[in-house]
């Protein structure tokens, strides 16, 4: 069977002084990767990126990945100092909210998540519904640093693929969400309310601007009609050598013209309308209503 199909789970050792460990924890059913990252020598980790699973077929609930998370954590003598998230995402449910609530950890995401929750807001005819100050722990400004054990992790603001991405940097390793895929794959959507397909080149020339030994760390992968497992580091250096899509000697316009034709023969990701209600609340459902259950609105003839 095919390793897309799969939960994978790859270590990324420190390099030595000032390089975190890094696992990845590929979620098969969105492509999505999860991320711990842990100073060798504190065991202090952060968790970035981590799904809570949603069937869209049923709408039903479970947390697979996230105990897989944990377990790993438990596993590797772990202690959780931050669950940290890159974006609202569009593709997958967040766990932000279970994690920070069963670790005890503080939440955190980039602070201009309120100018995605505006607009999203809008979309769904939900005045006031979202609060992001309320719903993290933390929101974070570009060039801010927290600790991380004895290390440092730096949040980079990567607009683009969201007008509030963030890239995390933690010594050589840098978790770059929706900017980069895989060399093979080339680079991630600017289409969605918000990005913007220029932002995003920005954002992955400062990305590609680090050390040229930095390992990059990409938030999705689906292989290629060459490659069947799932893959989600490479150096700076291989992406300015290899990446299909930003090359070096790739301009500008005609990276942008290519990714705009793309974006538009795109789908929507099938937990878009779920995902985002839930994420810009941190990873919460709406409350309940007066039968108990929760609900959540679909917006027609918007897209």
């Amino acid at each position: 069977m095919s390793l897309l199909h799969q939960p994978v789970i790859r270590h990324s050792p420190s390099t030595g002084a000032g390089s975190p460990d890094v696992w990845g924890i590929y979620e098969p059913d969105t492509g999505s990767i999860q991320y711990v990252c842990a100073d060798p020598a504190t065991k202090q980790a952060a968790l970035i990126d981590v799904v809570w699973n949603l069937d869209p077929k049923h709408y039903r609930f479970s947390t697979g990945s996230m105990d897989q998370v944990l377990a790993l954590v438990a596993d590797q003598g772990l202690s959780v100092t931050w669950v940290l998230d890159t974006h609202p995402h569009a593709d997958h449910v967040m766990a932000s909210a279970q994690l920070g609530r069963l670790t005890g950890a503080p939440t955190a995401i980039g602070d201009r998540v309120g100018d995605i929750a505006r607009i999203w807001a809008g979309i769904y005819n939900l005045p006031g519904a979202f609060d992001p100050a309320r719903d993290f722990d933390r929101l974070l400004a570009d060039g801010e640093t927290i600790a991380l054990g004895d290390l440092s992790l730096r949040v980079m603001l990567s607009p683009g693929h969201t007008l509030g991405s963030v890239t995390y940097v933690c010594g050589d390793a840098a978790c770059t969400h929706d900017t980069l895929m895989q060399p093979d794959a080339g680079t991630s959507r600017a289409d969605f309310p918000g990005g913007d397909s220029g932002q995003l080149w920005q954002s992955i020339q400062a990305i590609l601007a680090l050390p040229g030994d930095t390992r990059l760390f990409v938030g999705h992968d689906y292989g290629t009609a060459d490659r069947d497992a799932p893959q989600w580091e490479a150096t700076v250096d291989q992406h300015r050598a290899t990446n299909r899509h930003v090359r070096d000697g790739t301009r500008r316009e005609d990276w942008i013209a290519a990714r705009d034709a793309r974006d538009a023969t795109l789908p929507l990701p099938d937990r878009i309308m779920a995902a985002l209600q839930i994420n810009l609340r941190g990873g919460r459902l709406p409350p309940a209503e007066d039968d108990g259950h929760h609900y959540l609105k679909v917006p027609i003839d918007r897209f």
